[in-house]
């Protein structure tokens, strides 16, 4: 379809409605690991049981919903036995937490989401234990145990040295000592807090202890592994220790399944993350997050393309073998429609995400524009999936404060309804689903463009696209180059309104974004 020619405007809009979501190149279809993936926090997303919990019934209830959405990959956070709601302290790693459902559930779960041709990712959280797991409990019954040296412990007077500095005592430090009970001078180290005893790496019976639970689970059919606080394994002062370490774990996982996936939570700076490639060949764009949600909220998007180019450099400093694990926001951090509290601002979030290079993470509800502020329970809400009086699989593990019927129109409801949020995120995945430029294009930002604009080339051998957002509140022209003309076609546009002029110029809506191929 030819944009920039005598057609006339009438014309083109209506060509635009009809075909506002091409396929792309008709016989290119994305592969995971570089598909789009979906976080689900399973006690929040569906009961299928009827107990109130979400659970593994609920969730293979619901994967016709996500096939149909275009994820090709689910990243479930903690399944195992633990204190806590959200399970980040496990007491049994081979075992699934009774509220979620039995071993036989996850089996059938696993089962159906292969069926459909979605991969699976569970959270593994190796740093640390809960302190109900039962190596802690052994260690402090007797000092004596094997399991003893499983966790870090000290003296009070040699935490003492390690936590004073020339400016007084290192308060961070010195909190995450923790005493025990039992003994009068025993502490253990515990980085989070006191329910999660670290456990002690420099144990070679720890380390093969976690390489035995990897294997369990790749053995019975899970296709990766998200690593929860991968940059805490050791100490900062040991960050070359912790490269090592997942080095060695990926050696480990790699000869049960050369494919498997390894993603890493490593919350920091592009610079500090980038050396954990070698091990973790997947690692969570922190960067980019915060990139795209300041620019939207700025209405500013000038050097948003030009830095996600400038982190990806980076990551080629140490390796080609990466999947960069693109996202918003996720579990730890406030929803997107509570930051930027407009519908159109969560669209082009949407729209930047899921036409940047990577592989983009979707957390549960995002495409139904669920909100959520912390305290964490707050952004872990139910999901939502009919109005509340016939909504059978809703999960009620928690009265929700911010995702409520009078907030947030459900799935069925936005199913129903053409240009919804939901909608917008399907025709958005299946888009990039279709691309080989989308999915596996080399970036190339374009600059010298209006500042509300974020504009940048996907090229690939199959085919090249021109993408541009305008992530600010007005109107704004666009004036392609003599050589940017050659992009004449139009593949995607979330807005029907968009003005093409003559000579490669035309006026994109506030808030919108267009994909010319």
């Amino acid at each position: 379809m030819r944009c920039f020619s005598s057609i006339s405007k009438i014309i083109l809009v209506a060509m635009l409605a009809l075909t506002g979501c091409n396929s792309g190149n008709g016989d290119f279809e994305a592969e995971w690991p570089n598909a789009v993936s979906y976080e689900v926090f399973v006690r929040a997303f569906a009961d299928g049981s009827g107990d109130g919990i979400g659970d593994f019934k609920g969730l293979t209830a619901k994967l016709d919903y996500l096939q149909d959405l275009g994820v090709k990959s689910l990243w479930l956070m903690p399944i195992h036995p633990s204190p806590s709601y959200h399970k980040y302290d496990v007491e049994d790693y081979k075992a699934i937490h009774p509220d979620y459902g039995t071993m036989e559930d996850f089996d059938e779960f696993l089962r159906q989401a292969h069926k459909r041709d979605i991969k699976v990712v569970l959270d593994l959280v190796v740093n640390h234990s809960s302190r109900t797991h039962p190596w802690f409990q052994a260690a402090i019954a007797d000092t004596t145990s094997e399991y003893f040296d499983f966790y870090v412990w000290e003296n009070e007077a040699n935490i003492e040295s390690m936590t004073v500095t020339e400016t007084g005592p290192d308060s961070d430090n010195l909190r995450r000592w923790n005493p025990v009970d039992e003994y009068d001078d025993l502490f253990f180290y515990a980085y989070f807090w006191s329910g999660m005893p670290d456990l002690n790496f420099d144990n070679r019976a720890v380390r093969d202890t976690i390489y035995d639970i990897g294997r369990f689970w790749l053995e019975k059919g899970v296709d990766g592994f998200r690593l929860d606080a991968a940059k805490h394994i050791y100490p900062d002062d040991r960050a070359e220790d912790n490269h090592a370490f997942w080095e060695e774990f990926r050696a480990e996982m790699e000869a049960v399944n050369p494919d498997v996936l390894l993603v890493g939570e490593v919350w920091a700076s592009t610079e500090i993350v980038k050396p954990y490639l070698t091990g973790l060949p997947s690692l969570f764009n922190f960067d980019l997050g915060y990139a795209i949600m300041d620019a939207i909220r700025d209405g500013n998007g000038a050097q948003l393309a030009k830095r996600h180019a400038e982190i990806l450099n980076e990551y080629l400093d140490v390796t080609s073998d990466f999947v960069d694990a693109t996202f918003l926001t996720n579990h730890d951090q406030d929803r997107v429609m509570s930051v930027l509290k407009d519908e159109n601002k969560a669209r082009v979030a949407a729209s930047i995400l899921l036409t940047l290079p990577g592989a983009p993470y979707i957390y549960y509800g995002e495409e139904i524009g669920m909100l959520g502020a912390k305290p964490d329970p707050n952004i872990r809400e139910p999901m939502l999936w009919s109005p509340v009086e016939n909504d059978s699989l809703r999960s009620r593990w928690r009265t929700p404060r911010y995702s409520t019927d009078e907030t947030v129109r459900p799935v069925s409801v936005q199913l129903a309804d053409p240009n919804s949020l939901l909608h917008h995120y399907r025709d958005l995945i299946h888009l990039r689903n279709g691309s080989a430029a989308l999915t596996l294009g080399t970036l190339y930002p374009v600059e010298r463009m209006p500042q509300e604009l974020v504009v940048f080339e996907r090229h690939h051998e199959r085919e090249q696209v021109l993408v541009i957002h305008n992530v600010s509140d007005a109107n704004v022209g666009v004036a392609l180059s003599e050589r940017l003309q050659e992009y004449a076609n139009v593949l995607w546009s979330s807005n029907s309104d968009v003005e093409f002029l003559s000579g490669g110029e035309f006026i994109l809506p506030a808030y919108s974004s267009i994909v010319l191929k």
